[in-house]
């Protein structure tokens, strides 16, 4: 995992308080990281609207 997927993933068990089992879910489509993985929380109901805008948020923040 490169720092940046390590940091992200940081911020959602962090800020988000999403269990670590939830994202160990998700983050199996390693493919998926970073861009689509917030659809994919999203998907599995991990993560409402509003945590989702703030995926997207940090997401533009720290990777563009």
């Amino acid at each position: 995992m490169n720092q940046m997927t390590i940091r992200f993933l940081d911020f959602l068990k962090d800020d988000l308080a999403i269990p670590a089992e939830s994202i160990a879910l998700a983050v199996r489509d390693v493919y998926a990281m970073p861009h689509h993985f917030p659809m994919i929380l999203w998907q599995y109901g991990l993560v409402n609207k509003e945590q989702l805008e703030d995926v997207f948020d940090w997401l533009e923040e720290h990777c563009l």
